[in-house]
């Protein structure tokens, strides 16, 4: 695939790049094809086993119970779990947080970030990262996991902009990245099942 073989340190200047000159950054091959493919097994393995849980909304996990805003499933990565790939995926955004801090001065020191699936049918409505009570999430960082996905598949992430709304198909090896606490956006609904990983840079 072309571009798949970039250096990992030049995708991390193409995504900040592209956020300093457009508020969203983009890139897309973030991931190898061996650790998207490896990520991607790893979250149908969850889903067989049973280990998707219901997203909650706000920073006290509060379940979404009436699904009016959300109705994906998550499951929080960790290094503690012992998955290859769980690990190899968390090494690289704490590389891309080192890039980060060096080039921008961000000084970011935290992260967390689950695995995202929207089944057929499933939305997150219009939203911003950040929450009201708590403002250590300061950057989003989403990465994508779905092989062939077409604009007839839905779950796009739209960005919502001055006056315009920004549409990012959520190809396989792609990260999208932008401010938590500025960036408006909502997944619409998907018409087959969806995979990310959703996480955010923090500073506590």
């Amino acid at each position: 695939m072309p571009g798949s073989n970039i250096p990992v340190h030049k995708q991390f200047d193409l995504l900040i790049n592209s956020f300093l000159s457009d508020k969203v950054g983009i890139a897309p091959h973030f991931l190898t094809p061996a650790l998207s493919a490896g990520l991607q097994q790893h979250v149908l393995q969850l889903q067989q086993d049973d280990m998707m849980t219901a997203a909650g909304i706000g920073n006290d996990e509060i379940k979404d119970g009436t699904q009016k805003m959300r109705t994906d499933k998550i499951y929080w990565l960790d290094k503690s779990h012992g998955n290859t790939f769980e690990k190899q995926f968390l090494q690289q955004a704490e590389d891309f947080i080192e890039h980060l801090n060096m080039a921008c001065y961000a000084g970011i020191n935290d992260y967390e970030f689950h695995y995202a699936v929207y089944e057929e049918g499933s939305f997150y409505k219009r939203h911003k990262d950040q929450f009201k009570t708590d403002s250590n999430r300061k950057y989003s960082l989403i990465t994508y996991l779905n092989d062939n996905w077409l604009e007839t598949d839905g779950g796009q992430l739209d960005v919502y902009r001055e006056e315009t709304v920004q549409h990012i198909l959520p190809h396989a090896q792609t990260a999208v990245f932008f401010r938590s606490d500025e960036t408006e956006h909502e997944v619409t609904p998907a018409n087959r099942s969806r995979m990310s990983i959703s996480g955010w840079l923090k500073r506590v």
